[in-house]
């Protein structure tokens, strides 16, 4: 079972992602000073006297307002609420009571959840005496705290906690599972897929590009395999990120490509291959994560000439990453998506596969025996023992007299034939040479 929730709700701009980040003591959540930064509802692991439980960061309601997105927002929001263990109310010390925590709190209201009023930028420590009006929103008493400087969040976390402990559940760590990070370009359509394979609506959709900015986890099971799904925001050059917030984005991005085994690049199927995506392919490359290639929108390609154009052309220009499988689906009608399922699994068992050093020397006699080596002057490099030293990805370490002479050809025409030798799909493999007379 998961660890319990605490969800953390209120309207724009008054600190939540400050709070979490306070609380979970990292800086994962975005956070600025413009207002609906945060957009998806992102998980945040966190401890308080010994009791590990999961945070939840919302973005900001607003009841009224129905922009492109605020609708999605509000329903992330109120649907972290329903999941959550015990919900946290944000509001602001400093402008007061508005029309949008009313509301809030009468919703709160109806839940039979824990629930903790806390009102935030209470810099100053004794001003107990400015809480008096947030007793009317109906929720109890008002706990000042201060998330950027810490004030009361021990005290307000103490009683988080208490709650917590009187649930009737044994709640232990969700096992990790495969590290699934889904990236791309802006509206590639990775949001979709995210939805489709965790199989609900996490992840807010829209055609507008850059929706999502924070790294989104979902744990789901498929077929008995744990993975944890990142959904990315969407990766640009550099020189192209205006907003700060938007470089946030591309930060956590980053990060959940770190932390990634697997990474499925998800590339616009009516755009065909662009210079942003064998840029993010390089990303990942970078990282040294397994990789698969995702055509999305496949179903709206039209005719076969260009579909076989965008496959041409991924074979030509991403020779990079030439081991990373091609499937193409349709995320939004979910056609061909169960394949995903199968390139995971295949590039995840590469990835992480020990290959015995008996067989990896059968494979080396045969190198041999085809005569085919490589010679500088009068050194003839002499291939004499190899073996596996690292996994994810397979590092394999080969031992000859002149390593010296090792050029990126005969590491290439080495790198095929392991691939072809074993089952490699879907993995970068690394070679180091070491001397031995």
């Amino acid at each position: 079972m998961a660890l319990p929730i605490v969800a953390v709700v209120g309207r724009p701009n008054v600190g939540k992602s400050t709070l979490v980040n306070r609380i979970a003591q990292v800086d994962e959540a975005i956070v600025h000073e413009m207002r609906g930064v945060t957009r998806d509802r992102s998980y945040h692991k966190a401890d308080w006297n010994g009791m590990d439980f999961t945070l939840i960061d919302t973005g900001g309601i607003e009841m009224g307002n129905e922009d492109v997105f605020q609708g999605s927002i509000r329903n992330q929001a109120f649907e972290a609420a329903r999941e959550a263990d015990v919900i946290v109310f944000l509001v602001d010390g400093k402008t007061g009571i508005n029309a949008d925590d009313e509301e809030v709190a009468r919703i709160l209201r109806r839940s039979d959840k824990p629930i903790f009023l806390a009102v935030n930028k209470m810099d100053t420590p004794g001003r107990e005496d400015e809480l008096w009006e947030f007793y009317q929103l109906g929720l109890g008493d008002p706990w000042p705290v201060s998330a950027t400087h810490g004030h009361g969040t021990g005290d307000l976390l103490d009683e988080i906690v208490g709650e917590l402990r009187k649930l009737d559940v044994d709640f232990e760590e969700e096992e990790p599972g495969i590290n699934v990070a889904i990236i791309g370009r802006p509206n590639a359509g990775k949001s979709s897929l995210t939805n489709r394979l965790t199989n609900n609506e996490r992840s807010i959709v829209s055609d507008v590009a850059g929706t999502t900015r924070d790294a989104v986890d979902t744990v789901v099971e498929h077929e008995g395999q744990l993975y944890r799904i990142v959904d990315t925001a969407g990766l640009r050059r550099k020189s192209q990120i205006d907003e700060d917030v938007e470089y946030y984005g591309f930060v956590r991005a980053m990060r959940a490509i770190d932390r990634a085994d697997v990474a499925l690049l998800v590339i616009d199927g009516t755009l065909g291959l662009t210079n942003e995506d064998q840029r993010v392919a390089g990303y990942a490359a970078e990282r040294g994560c397994a990789m698969a290639i995702l055509l999305n929108k496949w179903d709206i390609v039209e005719g076969p000439e260009a579909k076989a154009e965008v496959r041409e052309r991924i074979a030509d220009r991403m020779t990079f990453v030439g081991y990373a499988p091609v499937v193409a689906i349709s995320a939004l009608t979910g056609k061909k998506v169960d394949r995903v399922w199968e390139v995971i699994d295949q590039a995840y068992a590469a990835y992480s596969r020990v290959i015995p050093t008996n067989q990896l020397n059968t494979f080396l006699s045969q190198i041999r025996e085809s005569g085919h080596t490589i010679s500088k002057g009068k050194a003839i490099l002499r291939m004499k023992y190899v073996t596996q030293t690292a996994t994810c990805p397979p590092q394999f370490t080969f031992f000859a007299n002149r390593p010296d002479i090792v050029d990126d050809n005969y590491e290439r025409y080495l790198e095929n034939r392991l691939r072809e030798h074993f089952d490699l799909v879907g993995t970068p493999i690394k070679l180091k040479f070491k001397k031995k007379d």
